[in-house]
């Protein structure tokens, strides 16, 4: 800490994106268009599952989970970036950018498992057809559910705590759209050892190990269904699993880019794209991607809207 201001951070000053004057209003309608179809997508998936009991199944159990996951981890940044991009005052309380921190960790670690939780109900729903019903039981289903809530909750409070027990000195300016530990960390005046460890292993294992967990499956799906010797199989194949492993590929390739396997070159700017690909681009398509296309969600928006049209008259 020798040669640095010992005046302690009380706030931090969010940077937020290098948008020049002239441009600020078309990338701040952007912005807002991208976080309302990410509100009203992933919202309208939670309100169909609940109403419509053909939906009440295993696999949408997991995406009902993961839409709130994604509505919630696009609102812990973008409302204070949409705010930011209209206002002067760029500032974040401390406790305020803990826990943005925290929330922001939570829900993208709950997605994390979520997308495994759903990738091995495809697994299983492709691959063992006849045994789906035994074998995605509903015990296996709440337990899916319930332990990556648990997981999300210690893994983020353990980040958190950790980067609470720094100390934070005279720079406070963080070119960032958000309280990224990876940012927090370049500004204390603390030894960051520990933190710089803690998010290698730990978040290694909880990044690295779920997405190869995904790819396995995904890749058994598809050696499933190429066995079946037709066009219409190979199709089916990469239906059901392209489109879903471009998202995994966005979400999990810029956070392991980002966190992982950081690069010296990465300018601040590229640092701050590369996150808003996984932070707000990827919750905008999940709604599209999982289940806006597939057609149990269309009947479902059919018969909810139909009945509201036509109640039953007595």
């Amino acid at each position: 800490m020798t040669g640095r201001n010992q005046t302690l951070v009380l706030e931090f000053l969010l940077l937020g994106l290098p948008i020049k004057s002239e441009y600020q209003n078309l990338f701040y309608a952007l912005f807002l268009a991208m976080y309302v179809t990410t509100v009203l997508g992933n919202l309208l998936i939670i309100v169909l599952i609940c109403l419509d009991p053909h939906l009440h199944t295993p696999m949408y159990l997991f995406l009902s989970n993961l839409s709130f996951s994604d509505l919630c981890f696009s609102s812990v940044t973008m409302p204070k970036f949409l705010q930011n991009m209209q206002s002067q005052d760029l500032s974040i309380p401390y406790a305020g950018c803990l826990t943005q921190m925290y929330f922001f960790l939570f829900f993208a670690d709950l997605e994390d498992f979520l997308l495994v939780a759903m990738a091995y109900d495809r697994y299983v729903a492709i691959c063992f057809p006849l045994h789906y019903t035994t074998v995605m039981s509903p015990r296996l289903c709440l337990f899916l559910v319930v332990l990556p809530w648990i997981l999300t909750t210690f893994h983020a409070m353990l980040h958190t705590l950790l980067m609470a027990r720094l100390h934070f000195c005279a720079d406070n300016v963080i070119p960032h759209f958000f309280c990224d530990s990876s940012a927090l960390l370049k500004l204390s005046c603390s030894d960051t050892r520990v933190n710089e460890l803690v998010i290698f292993f730990v978040g290694g294992l909880i990044i690295v190990i779920p997405f190869l967990l995904i790819i396995m499956s995904y890749a058994r799906i598809v050696s499933s269904i190429l066995k079946v010797p037709s066009a219409k199989g190979i199709c089916k194949a990469f239906s059901t699993c392209g489109s879903h492993l471009t998202v995994v590929s966005l979400f999990y390739g810029t956070i392991i880019g980002l966190y992982l396997c950081p690069s010296a070159n990465n300018s601040t700017v590229k640092d701050t794209v590369m996150s808003m690909m996984y932070t707000v681009v990827a919750p905008m398509l999940n709604p599209f991607i999982y289940s806006l296309r597939n057609r149990d969600m269309k009947g479902a928006l059919r018969r909810v809207f139909c009945k509201k049209k036509n109640p039953v008259s007595l």
